[in-house]
Formats: C-alpha cells, structure tokens, sequence
C-alpha cells in the first residue's frame, strides 16, 4: 500500500512538471525576467465612455517628439525663489498622483474625452516658490512650442500636468513625458512634451499660436481668435 501511495505521488510530480510549462500561467525558474505585455487603454471609467487615444489629429508644429527619458530635465524657473531641475522619475515619485476625465476641444472641430493622470500644476510651482512680482505662467515645449496662463489660473484650479491617458503612459505621439491637461481651454494650450515651467510679469507675453492671432486666454466659450 505504502508503495503504491509513493509511486501515485511520484507519477503526479512528474504530470506536473510536464504540465506547467505549457500553461498560460507557468511559474518563473529562478532568474527569468518576466516578458511585459502591451498596456490596454481603458475606454470607460466610472461610467462615463472614453475616446481611444488614437482618436487625436496630428497637429504639431515639428511632428511627434522622441525624448530620450534618461537624460530628460524639467526646469521650473524664472520668478522663483527656489528655482527646480526634476527629472522624469522625480516628478512622479515626489508629488501626489491625481485622476480626472477632462475632453480636450481642438479648434479644428474634434474633441476627445481622455482619462488624464498626473500632478497638478500648482503643486510644481508651489515647491519653487514664487516671487511676489509673478503673474504669468510660460510652458516650453521641446519643440520650441509655448504657451502661457495666469499664474492664477493654475493656483485656482486643478490643473494637470499629465504622464498617462486612460491608464497607459503617454505616448510620444500625444506629448511623452508630459502633456499640460488645460481644462477649460481651446486645444492649442494643451502644451505637449513640456521641458520648461517659467513664471514671468511679462503679462504681454503670446506663444505659437497666440502670436498668430489665436486668443491669448484660449478660453473654451468663446472664439479663439482675436483677444
């Protein structure tokens, strides 16, 4: 009897040995790195149906921009008391994560309603400290894009600066490292692969567009053109 229980026990080891290899959930030996599957896009969240992040036009001023994430910066300078040089990974560990469903309205009729994830904007300039004489907030873009705010307008409302879109990472093609989720304003404030946050009292200051005519508030009820 005794051997018989041995040998039933022996024979299920070996089933198994051979079994598991072949399954969908096979355990790692010792030292194998696990393959990392593509990231899915969620497409609703709380109820609310999303836009696939394939739905954006291209539309910048230089095409997609490819940054090499190891030797990225991101400055935080001008007024500033303490002026800040982060890099990606600093960015994301040190500042609390946030989650808003926010649709972005492009002047050429498209919109998209996007899961944004990121740190809010205030958070950044709040940690630089800015000086008394600052009232606009100027946002570069590694293409040489820019565009400006109130520095109000980002102390009063919460504001992202985004690093993922309905729960993937950014994609190059939408603004990786970090794309500005400028809610309640026309697309082309939506800044996209951001290198620099620099507080100014230039309140005359126009980026890109604005310099083109384009609204300087941006605002989303009313025209941008003209103001």
């Amino acid at each position: 009897m005794k051997r018989t229980i041995i040998t039933t026990i022996a024979l299920i080891f070996m089933l198994s040995a051979v079994w598991l290899p072949l399954s969908g959930c096979a355990l790692l030996q010792r030292g194998q790195v696990a393959e990392e599957l593509a990231t899915v896009q969620v497409r609703e969240y709380q109820g609310e149906k999303l836009s696939s992040i394939n739905d954006f036009r291209e539309n910048s001023i230089k095409g997609p921009q490819f940054i090499d994430i190891e030797s990225y910066q991101l400055e935080i300078t001008g007024l500033v008391s303490e002026p800040k040089i982060y890099s990606y990974d600093e960015i994301i560990d040190q500042n609390q994560a946030y989650k808003k469903v926010v649709r972005l309205n492009c002047v050429e009729g498209w919109s998209a309603i996007i899961l944004w994830e990121g740190v809010l904007v205030r958070d950044l300039i709040a940690a630089a400290n800015p000086q008394p004489g600052a009232e606009v907030v100027i946002f570069h873009a590694y293409d040489g894009y820019t565009t400006s705010f109130p520095l109000d307008y980002l102390r009063d409302n919460d504001i992202l600066m985004a690093y993922k879109m309905n729960e993937i990472t950014l994609p190059p093609q939408r603004g990786f490292p970090f794309q500005l989720v400028a809610e309640s304003k026309w697309g082309y404030k939506w800044i996209k692969w951001i290198t620099k946050i620099e507080l100014s009292d230039d309140v005359d200051y126009r980026g890109y567009w604005e310099k083109r005519g384009y609204s300087n508030t941006g605002d989303i009820d009313e025209s941008y053109f003209g103001r």
